[in-house]
């Protein structure tokens, strides 16, 4: 079976989550990001998979989903260049495929992807936890790695891997009026998928498919503790 071939830009916004609460960004510090991972709300991710496209055993893969704390928390993003075999052109967190030098630890394989993606060093990374896994219809299992990210230098990308590396506020992400629902039916095949386009100046970021999903569980996970943080 071959990647589906359309662009989603193209196909209509069916939904719009403008009846979800918010996540309060400006009550988030880092002791509570730590807390909360370390003894994580009863919570459960909403998007866990997509349709596959390839036969043959999922892939094991990390990414490390960087909050990066500025007086604005921003999450680190990238765009792939469009040469890549898999996600060409698509926005993406850091990460790539478990290798043997990881042994098997996803935090070490986010961390080290990150440094050799976009220079972020590991000394600027605090890892937090990780979130259940994503299973992507290209066949990588990938585990999101939540990283407090304080940089002491600019970001370099690795052109290889790398076409642009960029921050989003943290607040437009975690605000569901921002995600957008999008269905297709593509071979018999139904695919759901969310979005989440960011205006950067004159550049439109695109962000849609596996990063948006992982995104959304961001969210869940983060509204589930802050929700709990505001009981009584």
């Amino acid at each position: 079976m071959t990647a589906p071939t359309f662009d989603p830009r193209q196909v209509p916004v069916r939904a719009v989550d403008a009846h979800l609460p918010r996540v309060p960004v400006e009550r988030l510090d880092p002791a509570r990001l730590r807390a909360w991972f370390a003894d994580p709300p009863p919570w459960e991710p909403e998007l866990r998979a997509e349709p596959r496209w390839v036969d043959a055993p999922l892939r094991p893969a990390a990414v490390l989903v960087p909050l990066v704390w500025r007086a604005t928390p921003q999450v680190l993003l990238t765009q792939r260049p469009l040469h890549l075999p898999t996600h060409g052109g698509q926005i993406a967190f850091p990460g790539g495929k478990l290798d043997p030098a990881d042994g098997g630890d996803p935090v070490r394989c986010a961390l080290r992807e990150a440094a050799e993606e976009v220079g972020l060093q590991p000394p600027w990374a605090e890892p937090l936890g990780t979130l259940p896994p994503y299973r992507t219809g290209s066949g990588f299992e990938i585990t999101p790695v939540v990283a407090l990210v304080q940089p002491a230098g600019p970001w370099r990308a690795d052109p290889r891997e790398v076409a642009d590396v960029f921050e989003v506020p943290l607040a437009f992400l975690m605000n569901p009026r921002h995600h957008r629902h999008h269905e297709l039916e593509l071979h018999g095949v139904r695919r759901h998928w969310l979005s989440m386009p960011y205006r950067d100046g004159v550049t439109e970021r695109f962000i849609w498919g596996a990063t948006a999903g992982m995104l959304r569980n961001v969210y869940r996970f983060l509204l589930a503790a802050s929700t709990a943080m505001m009981q009584p």
